[in-house]
């Protein structure tokens, strides 16, 4: 008889929708295992526009209900976890020939009443021929719409939710594919393949949640013998990052003539992001990569409003995901809908499916989810996840200067960059990294810019980091920063660690 546990709930996908899932779960008090192909947040959780926001053009599309609850979940997130996430104020000029300005203003006026807006400053109109923000811009748009809407730092957001779950009791195993399972005396037994050891090993669970974002269908398909399964639809957004465009800290809201929008953002203090394209895709989602049509499209639209055309010679970094959207026949890429749909799969052994959402909802998306699972393991604990902080976010949500300047009291050896960086990225958890060192050399070895050994080895412990891409591309983007012959030596030192690790285990 086979005595390995029996896990409640088997999470496949290590995306901000699994990991969130994951995080309620093991909350409440189920036995939760997820399984991630790869790293965390390495699909299209970390693709986004990094926005926390209600989705202003969805109301075009009648999607009240989805813009009501993205609103309302806009201060929730930011008061569990203002570290990673803050306020931005977006500009939205005025076009000729586009959307009426009463029909902005009317947005806009919903936008602010139907979310249940608190801390978040209200819409209102600017004189563009006054207003520093109309400085950078084409002298054509004398009238803009500022308004509130949020920033995240997405792929943070994954692996804080992940580090929560498992410091809860779940288990979370990154580089581990499912490759087959089988549902036998009213349990599943998952064959998963470890992809770092090569090694295979069978975990048993209650229930399957496919939560594997572009790759849900696959799932079906491969490993669980639903060889028909069609239910995403895939679209690909991508996003170019130039050297800064302008200095002002709002970001704009661009209208393009074919109806589509855009957004230039400030980004990591140096340069300005500009996306989103959206456009179907019909490849192996591990393989999207930005198009010559999308990096024209993207230069083309922002030039359309900076004085200073964008260049490709201005792109430092681009970066492209996959959105698996619920496939509701839309016609156009832009049309399909932005909202989840969560669904029980027929047939033998309980598999809920997660299609579509967005980074804003995915805590309601889990609350969702552990609403069918409760109808079929039974209910546990209660709703916990809106007053509970994200690691390191133990703060008011105003409350980052301080903490910044509590952190450089503590250690008076960190600039304030590299200090608002630490509080940025984690936190409260930042003098966890730093542990009792009382000076730079005492972080350990310099790989570039401001990453020290030290904080290379917290994401290795900690979060889950294996390779240099995890750390420079989605822990810190300090890819951004770095030479590639830094880079190089950063991959280096990690191949020395997962090689010392495996003989230590030898």
């Amino acid at each position: 008889m086979d005595s390995s546990p029996v896990y409640d709930i088997l999470v496949v996908g290590g995306g901000i929708n699994g990991c969130g899932i994951a995080r309620d779960a093991v909350g409440r008090g189920y036995s939760v295992f997820l399984a991630e192909m790869d790293d965390l947040a390495s699909g299209t959780s970390s693709g986004s526009t990094k926005l926390i926001h209600g989705g202003l053009r969805y109301l075009e599309h009648y999607e009240f209900r989805l813009v009501r609850e993205a609103l309302m979940e806009r201060e929730v997130l930011w008061r569990n976890a203002p570290h990673i996430i803050w306020p931005m104020r977006f500009v939205l000029p005025y076009a000729k020939g586009l959307r009426p300005a009463w029909m902005l203003r009317l947005g806009l006026f919903i936008y602010d009443y139907i979310g249940g807006r608190k801390l978040l400053p209200p819409t209102r109109t600017l004189d563009m021929r006054r207003d520093p923000s109309g400085k950078p811009l084409k002298p054509g748009f004398a009238k803009a719409f500022e308004y509130s809407d949020g920033w995240v730092n997405d792929a943070r957001l994954v692996v804080l939710n992940a580090t929560d779950a498992a410091a809860r009791g779940a288990e979370i195993h990154t580089r581990t594919m499912v490759e087959d399972a089988r549902f036998e005396d009213g349990i599943w037994s998952i064959l998963l393949h470890d992809r770092l050891t090569e090694e295979h090993r069978e975990v048993r669970a209650r229930l399957v949640v496919n939560a594997a974002g572009p790759w849900v269908d696959q799932v079906l398909s491969r490993a669980l013998g639903r060889n028909n399964a069609h239910n995403v639809r895939l679209v690909q957004g991508s996003h170019i990052v130039v050297r800064r465009k302008f200095d002002d800290p709002r970001a704009y809201f661009f209208q393009n003539a074919d109806g589509r929008i855009i957004f230039a953002i400030p980004y990591e203090e140096e340069f300005t992001l500009i996306g989103t394209t959206d456009q179907d895709y019909a490849g192996d989602p591990h393989d999207v990569k930005i198009t010559e049509a999308e990096i024209d499209y993207l230069c083309a639209a922002a030039s359309e409003y900076f004085v200073e055309p964008v260049q490709r010679s201005d792109i430092v970094w681009t970066y492209s995901a996959v959105r698996p959207l619920y496939d509701d026949g839309a016609s156009k890429a832009q049309e399909a809908t932005r909202d989840y749909v969560l669904r029980t799969e027929p047939g033998d052994g309980p598999i809920i499916n997660a299609f579509g959402g967005k980074i804003t909802t995915y805590r309601r998306l889990a609350e969702s989810m552990l609403e069918k699972i409760e109808g079929i393991l039974g209910k546990k604990g209660r709703s916990w996840t809106a007053d509970a902080p994200l690691p390191g976010g133990d703060f008011p949500p105003t409350g980052y200067e301080a903490e910044v300047e509590k952190l450089r009291k503590a250690c008076p050896f960190l600039d304030l960059r590299h200090a608002r960086r630490l509080v940025r990225l984690y936190g409260t958890n930042a003098r966890v990294l730093l542990g009792d060192a009382k000076s730079l050399p005492e972080l350990g070895r310099n790989f570039g810019a401001d990453l020290y050994e030290a904080e290379v080895r917290y994401l290795v412990d900690h979060e889950w980091a294996v390779t240099s891409e995890d750390v420079l591309w989605r822990r810190t983007k300090r890819g951004l920063k770095l030479s590639q012959k830094e880079a190089a030596a950063l991959d280096e030192f990690m191949k020395g660690l997962s090689r010392r690790e495996s003989a230590a285990a030898e």
